[in-house]
């Protein structure tokens, strides 16, 4: 089981030399909360995304050091005096952060978070209910997905490997319309070389975190392969009873070798866990 800051996490501290000092602190943290029993847990390190050569030694910090097994960031990074800046990873200032991630081969985990407002109210005071996991969750953080595919985060690191939860925020149901429109976007001077579905293949993997819908699963994996599919429960917004009793419930959906490679084959294999 691997652990790490729930959200937002350092992504809600705006002030930059708070957010990096916190994360340094709960990195240190959460290694010594697991230190008595790594063969049971790891951990994503938290990460202030304020500085992304700041973001970058931390990473490596905690790779190197206390043995974690990549990072997990919670969206955007809010900034400013009024959390009116948002600072998102996907434009080449960041080159030097994602230089770090592949050169140590881990994955960086994109998790959700709330918007700051006034961006909470301006999109969601009509209906709030929709607020969290029911719409914005995967609405926002999509978009943030979708611009490292865009602005062409990974056709600069070929090798870079992003984890996108509960079911890839829904952008794989949807992989069809998104490559079609965007490729109206190349003649417009869009970075990305490629598209979304090569992506999907070659970068990013999906999570079944809070997501246990089996004819969904088995459209992702025809969409983009059960190799790049890993199982999640998202303890603890959901309970881990209920992610168990659905993933071995799918003994009449996949073959023994398959749903081993969802339990925890793929997982061993992204987080060289047999290294």
């Amino acid at each position: 089981m691997v652990l790490s800051c729930a959200s937002p996490c350092i992504q809600g501290i705006s002030d930059p030399a708070v957010a990096n000092a916190m994360a340094v602190n709960v990195n240190n943290q959460l290694a010594a909360q697991i230190s008595n029993n790594t063969l049971r847990f790891g951990a994503f390190a938290a990460l202030s995304m304020h500085n992304a050569s700041e973001a970058a030694a931390e990473l490596k910090r905690t790779v190197e050091e206390l043995g974690f097994l990549g990072g997990l960031v919670n969206d955007y990074q809010q900034s400013g005096d009024n959390n009116d800046t948002l600072i998102y990873y996907d434009q080449p200032d960041f080159d030097v952060f994602w230089q770090m991630v592949t050169e140590l081969d881990v994955p960086i985990y994109f998790h959700p978070r709330t918007n700051v407002e006034p961006i909470a109210t301006l999109l969601y005071g009509h209906a709030p209910w929709l607020l969290g996991p029911g719409q914005e969750f995967a609405a926002t953080l999509s978009g943030h997905v979708l611009g490292l595919c865009t602005n062409g985060v990974f056709d600069r690191f070929p090798d870079l490997k992003i984890i996108v939860g509960h079911l890839g925020e829904r952008i794989p149901s949807d992989l069809i319309r998104i490559d079609a429109q965007l490729q109206r976007q190349i003649p417009l001077g869009m970075p990305m070389l490629l598209n979304v579905s090569t992506y999907f293949h070659t970068n990013l993997y999906e999570t079944t975190s809070g997501n246990f819908a089996t004819t969904l699963l088995q459209f992702h994996i025809k969409e983009i392969g059960l190799e790049r599919i890993m199982f999640s429960i998202d303890y603890p917004f959901v309970d881990i009873p209920s992610g168990t009793t659905w993933v071995d419930g799918l003994d009449d959906v996949l073959t023994p070798e398959k749903l081993l490679s969802l339990k925890r084959g793929a997982a061993i294999k992204l987080l060289k866990l047999n290294d």
